[in-house]
């Protein structure tokens, strides 16, 4: 009872949440019935064969929604100025993923469903595989027609929490919504040279005296001083293939491997929020707040109405 209540409230807040955005729950459930299930389908499909799939999409949606809305503008391609092609966004990986959701669906709706939902609807998908809690994804975007490599300005490891709170913050997203969309990082993995710095010349003296040493040493070897920087490490230590708490609470044993993660236990602003999603009082669900966070998030600039098109392809404007 306890949980069809809770189900009951969150599913209430989504509605809230979306109301004046352009997007519902059930937008193609007319329309296109069958365009949901599709991309859950493909998803999986995808997902068997390869697991990495799974973080993949979900960060895909990160790096579409922060630049230029949620318009799937990440997905064009170009020869050396889309986002596409920006340097933050050459580890992205799924973007076939999409494209074979978007040719299946296409096959029975043909111009109907926009690649921005199908984008967050499988990030949805991806985080479900892995173990965590669904949520309705609000649909009825639409695609945008801009795609610049020069907009891509995404939050640096090095950042202070200010600044990240700042950039939250321009985009409608509060403190809780930035510990809960961060703790995205509980699947997939790092490059080296993500956070190389802080193993060896972080300070006069050495290492970044804050990493657990036991982590230290690990890390060193994983990712040995002048070595392979594109060498790519899992993030949540031990289960970063699982929609788990354990990314906090890494964070909290000092054991967070990207930088501008693990402020968030150091920060007074945000430690609490960590802590009460660790179970301190009053508690918060991560899992039920992460997808709240995820569908204000995935309402960022849409482009609904008349604006913007439906891709006959993802990966090129009409």
């Amino acid at each position: 009872m306890e949980k069809f209540l809770v189900k009951s409230l969150f599913l209430a807040m989504v509605t809230i949440l979306v109301e004046g955005h352009g997007t519902r729950v059930g937008f193609y459930s007319s329309s296109c019935p069958r365009a949901e299930s599709i991309v859950s389908s493909t998803v999986q499909s995808h997902y068997r064969s390869n697991p990495l799939i799974a973080p993949g999409l979900l960060h895909m949606l990160f790096h579409d929604c922060f630049v230029e809305g949620c318009d799937a503008s990440v997905l064009i391609e170009g020869s050396n100025n889309t986002e596409r092609t920006a340097i933050p966004n050459l580890t992205l990986r799924g973007f076939e993923v999409i494209d074979d959701a978007k040719k299946q669906i296409e096959a029975v709706c043909p111009g109907i469903v926009s690649c921005a939902d199908i984008l967050a609807l499988a990030a949805r998908d991806s985080v479900v595989l892995t173990g965590g809690v669904s949520w309705l994804v609000p649909t009825g975007r639409r695609d945008g027609r801009v795609s610049l490599a020069s907009n891509v300005k995404l939050i640096n490891p090095r950042e202070s929490i200010d600044a990240q709170k700042q950039k939250f913050a321009a985009f409608g997203l509060n403190t809780q919504d930035l510990v809960a969309l961060v703790g995205s990082h509980t699947i997939g993995t790092a490059a080296c040279q993500t956070f190389s710095y802080r193993l060896y010349n972080f300070t006069s003296n050495g290492p970044d005296p804050s990493i657990d040493p036991a982590l230290l040493s690990q890390l060193q070897s994983l990712c040995p001083k002048n070595g392979d920087g594109t060498r790519r490490v899992d993030i949540d230590t031990g289960s970063a293939g699982i929609f788990d708490l354990s990314f906090f609470t890494h964070l909290r044993n000092y054991q967070g491997i990207v930088e501008s993660d693990q402020k968030l236990w150091t920060d007074a602003s945000t430690r609490p929020i960590v802590q009460r999603f660790l179970g301190g009082l009053p508690p918060l669900s991560f899992g039920i707040e992460f997808g709240r966070s995820m569908v204000k998030m995935s309402n960022i600039g849409v482009k609904t109405g008349t604006d913007g098109e439906i891709r006959k392809i993802c990966s090129a404007v009409n």
